[in-house]
């Protein structure tokens, strides 16, 4: 069991990762700029998780001091300051980052600028000392809070160039679909993850569902083959 930081952890896609991580058996810190409202969010998931401490609650510093593994869900306005704040923090850990740099306008949600290609680029670059993936880009935040049990029609691609942060991230993964997350290749492949949920967003709203992305071909037990090699 991993001890998890979500950094940015109040927000829809933080507090769905943090249920989820909580109720698959690891230790949870919920990091946020104001330690109340961050307590407050703990207090909320515990009650659901019908009591005990799994997840408690933090600023972004105890969140990152407290984790081996910390979860990268703050928004992408500012998100290479609150890194820079943290890199000492998370030196030597490993950092799992779920950003979309994206924008709205009236024509929809679409995919911004990020000098370095990614935000999951920008966050390797910024936590130099750190070792970084990219996950949980494509899962909707509200399934992930109201869905009971795994996620089974939804897969979770992984991207990264540093193999363990990215045997985390696949591991980590089951926790939402109960199967480990699939191989999609290098860091810069976050690209594609980020700002496919851009389109996402775009079915969701044409459809009024919740979708999510799943990989068809994949022979079975493929994905925790790919996890353990």
């Amino acid at each position: 069991m991993r001890n998890i930081g979500i950094i940015g952890g109040t927000g829809p896609q933080g507090k769905g990762l943090a249920y989820r991580f909580a109720l698959a058996g690891h230790a949870v810190a919920i990091g946020s700029r104001s330690a109340e409202r961050s307590a407050q969010t703990a207090y909320e998931l515990n009650e659901r998780l019908g009591g005990g401490t799994a997840v408690h609650g933090t600023t972004n510093a105890g969140a990152a001091v407290f984790c081996d593994v910390a979860v990268l869900a703050v928004p992408y306005q500012g998100f290479a300051e609150v890194l820079a704040g943290l890199a000492p923090r998370l030196e030597g850990k490993t950092a799992v980052c779920c950003v979309n740099p994206l924008g709205f306008d009236r024509q929809g949600a679409y995919g911004l600028y990020v000098p370095e290609g990614s935000a999951a680029e920008q966050a390797a670059s910024v936590l130099s000392g750190s070792a970084v993936a990219a996950a949980f880009h494509n899962v909707s935040a509200v399934r992930l809070r109201d869905d009971d049990g795994p996620l089974e029609d939804t897969d979770i691609l992984v991207a990264g160039d540093d193999p363990d942060a990215k045997e985390v991230a696949m591991g980590l993964a089951a926790a939402v679909t109960g199967r480990a997350g699939v191989d999609a290749g290098a860091l810069r492949n976050a690209r594609i993850l980020e700002q496919l949920t851009a389109v996402l967003i775009a079915v969701n709203k044409n459809y009024k569902v919740n979708a999510g992305i799943a990989v068809s071909g994949l022979a079975p037990g493929a994905r925790d083959r790919a996890a353990a090699a």
